[in-house]
């Protein structure tokens, strides 16, 4: 499966010139731990930078800064790590285990935003595929037993 078939496809963006303050506001108003920084260019939303919930609390609040003087910029990671939407599952868990990261935007071949997985969303995808195999085995222990009767 392509990763571009189970990426979030709604992404939460914001410039580098956003205040942090509405950041989070943001983050609170979407139920998001994260936000996508990007600057246009050839008329296509590209990723710079990401701000997750834990930045605003590490790099401004337990520092004691002025959150009203930062932007998104100031603090957003910025050794991003894309993944684009043709690679693979195993292939982006791999990518996203060696970098150490937890979610990731998704790409096109241009490089521009087209949407965002998270460990979580693995999580949900190995969970279905877990459940279809259990009922696999369910279906064949009651085929069995009608058979042998």
């Amino acid at each position: 499966m392509a990763i571009g078939e189970l990426a979030i496809r709604q992404v939460v963006v914001a410039s580098r010139e956003t205040p942090v303050l509405d950041a989070a506001k943001l983050m609170r108003q979407y139920h998001v731990g994260d936000i996508v920084v990007t600057e246009a260019s050839g008329g296509k939303q590209k990723p710079v930078g990401m701000v997750t919930d834990r930045d605003i609390v590490l790099e401004v609040l337990a520092q004691d800064l002025d959150v009203t003087k930062l932007s998104v910029g100031d603090i957003m990671s910025s050794d991003l790590v894309t993944v684009r939407e043709s690679e693979g599952v195993l292939q982006t868990i791999q990518l996203m285990r060696a970098k150490g990261v937890r979610r990731t935007p998704v790409v096109d071949q241009e490089g521009a935003l087209i949407g965002i997985i998270s460990a979580d969303d693995f999580i949900e995808l190995l969970s279905d595929e877990l459940a279809a195999v259990a009922k696999l085995i369910s279906r064949e222990q009651k085929h069995e037993a009608e058979v042998r009767r």
